[in-house]
């Protein structure tokens, strides 16, 4: 029996916000749509929530089908609902969003759904009100970042402190005191030092460190308040 068959029904559907970083620059991947309304505007990644589906099932799903990976945290930054967002029916929307590592995707995947990346300035091109999504999902890293370790798995295995320090510039979208962020970052003891040096950058170079433990374990607890 439908118990709510007099009552108004809408689509949900959940949209993506896939970060990535690479040659300092944050990334976000984004395809141009391919059906109406907005046809070949810039789009985050989304779909439809099926009726088997939780919202972060829906989602997961999405992540999975477009890069490949698996087991990738994923944070619900909001719902957006209002009346006129989508033009071609009431749509009601889940975002989440996803740090990913770029090396590490499927990239035959991608070319798959038409998928690329694209600076995170171009944000602003993005249809309906897929740019505030980007907006208010960089600010949840933005206050996740002010007090402890965020983004750890968009760094390779090994890593300088110019390299994380990079990261973090491309988060907040601004330099940061280099003698500041480097003591408090060591501060959190989750770095080890290692004896291998990066001389790309200069002739004295610069030592890498990783993860120290289980880099998983950390990731998770990066993520927990």
């Amino acid at each position: 029996m439908n118990y709510y068959s007099s009552q108004d029904s809408h689509l949900v559907a959940v949209d993506c916000i896939i970060l990535g970083f690479s040659d300092n620059e944050m990334r976000l991947l984004v395809h141009n749509r391919a059906m109406e309304p907005a046809k070949g505007g810039l789009s985050l990644m989304g779909g439809f929530v099926k009726n088997d589906e939780s919202l972060n099932d829906a989602a997961i799903r999405v992540l999975t089908d477009l890069t490949g990976l698996e087991n990738i945290f994923m944070e619900q930054v909001g719902m957006y609902g209002d009346v006129n967002r989508d033009p071609g029916e009431r749509v009601i929307s889940c975002a989440y969003y996803a740090l990913i590592d770029i090396s590490q995707h499927d990239q035959s995947l991608l070319d798959k759904h038409n998928a690329y990346w694209t600076n995170i300035s171009n944000s602003d091109k993005l249809i309906f009100d897929h740019a505030q999504m980007v907006v208010d999902a960089l600010n949840i890293l933005r206050r996740k970042a002010a007090i402890q370790p965020i983004g750890l798995n968009l760094l390779p295995e090994k890593f300088t402190l110019t390299h994380l320090q990079s990261l973090y510039e491309a988060i907040y979208g601004e330099a940061v005191d280099k003698r500041n962020f480097r003591k408090r970052m060591l501060s959190f003891d989750f770095l080890e030092k290692l004896d291998e040096v990066d001389k790309s950058g200069s002739k004295k170079g610069a030592y890498y460190y990783k993860l120290k433990d289980d880099r998983n374990l950390l990731l998770d607890a990066a993520y927990t308040f």
